[in-house]
């Protein structure tokens, strides 16, 4: 029985457990909560309220989940005591139940933790955040075709910029270490000619794992396995026209793993170019099909031409059986595409993608800028996921102006909710809360924030209230 400073547990419940990644959920589980600061007193009370409805509604008394009470940021402060913004109790009680879910954070001031949501990630190893971005008919948008965007962010969290090493411009260590790069490392390279690192520059380290790369793109996979159709899409977002060897390295291995671990389940684009050409034309052979995967194959050198040729031989042959005679088309498909070119794509082309695999920073680029398509943050829902751990979040800040007033939208924690309610496997309360969501919005019964957008602008209704609308459209 794990001890607590501070808090007392749900006498009734049960654990989940994880075994390889995946939960194993009881029907009457304990889920930590943390309220969250600023509008976090009045989003939390409403989200608990939908959730608890629409499980007593799905699944009736068979089914429940006993909350449990834990604190972090302003509140864990006025509880625990000054720059206790993460207190051991909380620790302990996300390790012992394995889910839990939150409001927004204040990012503290002092206390050593420049970003809570960052530590917590850290800690628990929540290497991958996932945020979906769709659209609810009626939310207002400035794109004239936001419907046309339904995609999931896998934001990798634990590597990448986000790790956090980095030196101050007039650090003594960080001044050490800029020479011996300056004078040692860079000239042993023989590949970087003369450059030099700038005095007076901050470092920073960007460390791009193969591990932590393919565990993350591992999860993408396995979530596009359980999509249907054209949805059944994996694209590795990266800049690895200039990072070669973090992002360039990212995308390498991403299609390692689809074409090793995956190899039943998956085709890449290239591979199913070849495919769909051969199949289009048997007759077409080697060279006619090599011209058609490869612009320019003419004016090309002979060395290259005998490259292609080779790779298009082997792909008949070692998956032209299996893959072949348009069975790829039901597969998983593989593809890339440069980080600057996904956030044009995803206004200009958004119905061709389904889940973007990103390493961490531009992840939070992209995962905001597509939320902006559809309507903005405050409908932007955020789960962060390890094998042992998941916790589900916000993804706005606490807006503490308006906090108490019983006026903020919910829909960011409660749409994390329905995220939760389906790692848990309880698609049909996440059903209910995905249809009453949807019937509210295209209702006009909605918050201030989506009220004042609309043509003509509607009568806001409150934070509650918009609760109470959701539940009533179930």
């Amino acid at each position: 029985m794990t001890q607590f400073k501070k808090l007392v547990p749900p006498s009734k419940g049960e654990t989940i457990s994880f075994v390889k990644g995946q939960p194993i959920v009881p029907d009457n589980p304990i889920i930590p909560f943390i309220r969250g600061d600023g509008t976090g007193v009045d989003i939390w009370p409403a989200t608990q309220r939908v959730l608890d409805a629409a499980i007593d509604k799905a699944y009736g008394k068979k089914r429940h989940i006993e909350w449990f009470k834990v604190y972090a940021g302003d509140e864990a402060c006025d509880l625990y005591g000054t720059y206790q913004y993460l207190p051991e109790d909380t620790l302990k009680a996300i390790k012992t139940y394995g889910v839990a879910i939150k409001g927004p954070l204040t990012t503290p001031i002092g206390g050593g933790i420049r970003s809570l949501n960052v530590a917590l990630r850290q800690i628990f190893d929540l290497y991958s955040c996932v945020r979906p971005c769709r659209y609810y008919k009626g939310t207002p948008s400035p794109h004239k075709r936001p419907e046309d965007l339904d995609v999931i962010v896998y934001r990798e969290n634990t590597e990448d910029i986000y790790m956090g090493i980095e030196w101050e411009a007039n650090d003594p260590v960080g001044i050490n270490f800029r020479e011996h790069l300056n004078n040692i490392l860079i000239p042993a390279n023989g590949k970087l000619g003369n450059r030099q690192i700038p005095k007076e520059a901050g470092i920073g380290i960007k460390p791009v794992s193969k591990h932590g790369s393919q565990r993350h793109i591992r999860k993408a996979i396995q979530h596009a396995l359980k999509l249907e159709g054209q949805k059944r899409h994996v694209t590795l977002v990266h800049k690895g026209n200039i990072m070669k060897f973090t992002e360039g390295a990212f995308r390498d291995w991403g299609y390692e793993l689809a074409t090793t671990e995956f190899r039943q389940e998956c085709v890449t684009e290239r591979e199913s170019w070849i495919l769909e050409n051969d199949f289009k034309n048997p007759l077409l052979g080697i060279e006619g099909n090599s011209k058609l995967i490869e612009p320019g194959y003419d004016s090309l050198t002979p060395e290259k031409k005998i490259a292609i040729c080779e790779e298009v031989k082997a792909v008949l042959k070692t998956i032209g059986k299996t893959h072949g005679n348009g069975k790829w088309r039901a597969m998983v498909l593989i593809d890339d595409r440069i980080a600057d070119s996904i956030f044009q794509q995803i206004q200009t082309r958004p119905q061709e993608y389904s889940i973007l695999a990103t390493l961490n920073l531009n992840g939070d680029y992209i995962s905001d800028a597509a939320a902006a398509v559809v309507g903005g943050l405050g409908m932007a829902p955020g789960a962060n996921i390890g094998d042992e751990a998941a916790i589900f979040e916000a993804t706005h800040g606490t807006a503490p102006k308006h906090a108490g007033l019983d006026r903020i939208n919910p829909g960011s924690v409660i749409l994390s909710g329905v995220m939760m309610l389906e790692f848990l496997g309880w698609q049909e309360a996440a059903d209910l809360i995905t249809k009453g969501i949807s019937r509210s919005i295209s209702e006009q019964k909605v918050t201030y924030d989506l009220a004042r957008l609309m043509e003509p602008p509607v009568e806001a209704v409150s934070c509650r209230g918009f609760a109470e609308s959701v539940i009533e459209r179930f």
